[in-house]
């Protein structure tokens, strides 16, 4: 029988209430992040990111139907179909009706729980292991490694620490709404690739979550993709805008300066960063590419300035342009490909 001591009647938990322990409170956290929506920590203290999770759900049981940013159902269960009447407002208060609600979905089993490790510090060896012994003719194994240091800090699982016990698969959550906690995406694992719908599906926990392998092959094929289709462009349509601006405008992207059959072929990538030369980005200062209109800025994710930045375009390969778009577009995709190319240099 799961251990759910805060289901006990008439108690409510909420930020400073003290009326809960430190137990009913982890007992709450452990279920939020089975559910996918408290992004770590499971330490009995009910702060700010167990309200904002209390928050995203009673949210969800209001407006998630299933669907993704299409209004097309991807999920295999709507969360609005658990509520039944019992959640009208989104106060970050867990009463028992709320209680009622979260042992619904952690008893359904339709309703897919996000995995654990009860070693996660001897899984993460295995990945970064795995990550050393991996080879690729696709996409250059520096630069995946980079990515990841940036996405997860290149672990697939929270390891406890201190009165922490986290063990859940690491979740990065977008809050890109009006209401931070709204959560329009989340990312999973070492790779942190990204689902609209939320819960996910039984057989993407499997193949992306359970499987770090298949994490990994997921990431490989977004990078892929990415130089593919963003890195070739055309003025007015979808092209990497700062390639052209750096004056690399070549019928075919730059794969490699080595070729195929030498040595160095996608793996040298650390010393090409480090012969690149550097640059100081500082925040509403530092333009994209040489005539922007728009600079670098300090957002939710990003601190906006950075020193000792690997100059792009000195790169003789387009890779820095296509990791760019693994993130998306705009003024975070700016900062993500600055941090990315400093942990490119240091790996």
């Amino acid at each position: 029988m799961p251990a759910r001591s805060y289901k006990q009647s008439g108690l409510i938990l909420q930020r400073d209430s003290g009326a809960a322990s430190k137990t009913q409170i982890k007992d709450l956290q452990r279920d939020l992040r089975q559910l996918g929506y408290l992004y770590r920590g499971i330490d009995g203290g009910f702060g700010p990111g167990t309200e904002r999770a209390i928050k995203a759900l009673q949210h969800d049981l209001l407006h998630n139907f299933g669907e993704n940013p299409q209004k097309i159902k991807s999920a295999p269960v709507s969360v609005s179909d658990y509520n039944k009447g019992r959640v009208a407002d989104v106060d970050g208060v867990c009463d028992q009706k709320l209680v009622q609600c979260i042992c619904e979905m952690l008893d359904d089993p339709k309703f897919p729980k996000l995995p654990f490790d009860a070693n996660p510090q001897a899984a993460n060896q295995t990945v970064i292991s795995k990550l050393d012994g991996l080879t690729s003719t696709e996409v250059p194994i520096p630069f995946l490694k980079a990515i990841f240091k940036q996405e997860s800090n290149l672990k697939h699982f929270y390891v406890p620490r201190g009165v922490d016990e986290d063990n859940y698969i690491v979740v990065g959550m977008d809050t890109n709404a009006g209401e931070k906690y709204i959560y329009t995406s989340r990312g999973y694992g070492l790779g942190q690739f990204t689902l609209f719908h939320h819960p996910p599906k039984k057989s993407e926990v499997k193949q992306f979550m359970d499987n770090v392998e298949g994490n990994i092959s997921k990431a490989i094929q977004e990078l892929r993709h990415k130089f593919d289709h963003f890195v070739r462009g055309k003025p007015g349509g979808k092209r990497a805008d700062d390639r052209f601006a750096d004056g690399k405008t070549q019928k075919s992207p730059l794969t490699c300066k080595y070729k195929e059959n030498e040595e160095g072929y996608l793996t040298d990538c650390k010393n090409c960063a480090q012969e690149a030369g550097t640059i100081d980005i500082v925040a509403d200062v530092t333009p994209y590419y040489k005539d922007s209109s728009h600079t670098y800025k300090k957002t939710q994710y990003h601190p906006g300035s950075y020193t000792k930045v690997p100059i792009r375009e000195n790169f003789p390969c387009d890779w820095p342009y296509a990791m760019r778009r693994y993130n998306g577009s705009g003024v975070n995709s700016y900062n993500y490909q600055a941090r990315v190319l400093k942990y490119l240099a240091r790996l």
